[in-house]
């Protein structure tokens, strides 16, 4: 792929600000997107370039594959940064990127493919003999199937989306009257910001310790971590 010095930012709010600011301290120009709702964003005022991919709801815009990578053929863009939520995780759209010749600025699509989804990232950890908290995340069929399966679980739990990220489509559940609206609940809102309405269930954990590692890796077998 050709020297990259221009990116297509394809989200929006702080994360776009933050991509946008990041960009040009490096010296790349920068083009945005935007919804016709998010006309106003700051973002879009401090880019080189700006161009609307469709209506408000995310699944018309920020969720629209083809729409993007249109526009990142309009715009003559290098790359593209998708930021947080949306198509950051998602392999078919890292994917197309790499296809239609434009740098996917991200994991390879393989490695989004696994880890992207959070029941193939599980079942990837699982197998490698290392523990997990105790779930399910088979199909969801009846209130009577899963009402079973839960209980054996034990309460509380929490439903969780299968795909995205940044606590959508998330419901803690602590008894059983509350969990299959809790479960559609979370269907719909999973669907909504990442065209995905996949869910699975998990034992919550009210006070867990939380450890984190960043890892950055260059694309040509050198990484590090934090």
């Amino acid at each position: 792929m050709k020297e990259t010095k221009k990116i297509l930012i394809a989200n929006r709010g702080v994360i776009a600000i933050r991509a946008l600011r990041a960009a040009k301290e490096l010296g790349y120009k920068v083009a945005s997107v935007y919804s016709t709702v998010d006309k106003d964003q700051k973002h879009l005022k401090l880019s080189d370039e700006a161009i609307c991919i469709g209506p408000g709801p995310a699944k018309d815009s920020y969720l629209n594959e083809a729409a993007i990578i249109a526009a990142a053929e309009l715009a003559d863009v290098d790359a593209i940064y998708p930021g947080f939520g949306f198509l950051a995780e998602n392999a078919s759209f890292a994917e197309k990127c790499n296809q239609s010749g434009f740098k996917f600025i991200g994991p390879d699509p393989k490695v989004i493919e696994i880890m992207g989804d959070k029941i193939k990232a599980k079942d990837l950890v699982e197998s490698l003999g290392i523990p997990i908290v105790p779930g399910y995340s088979g199909d969801i069929t009846s209130n009577e199937q899963i009402k079973s399966i839960v209980k054996e679980i034990g309460y509380p739990v929490i439903v969780k989306a299968t795909s995205g990220g940044g606590g959508k489509g998330m419901r803690i559940v602590n008894e059983e009257d509350e969990l299959w609206d809790s479960i559609v609940s979370a269907q719909n809102e999973a669907k909504l910001a990442f065209g995905d309405d996949k869910v699975f269930i998990e034992k919550y954990l009210s006070k867990p310790r939380h450890i984190e590692i960043q890892i950055f890796g260059d694309g040509k077998g050198k990484a590090v971590h934090l």
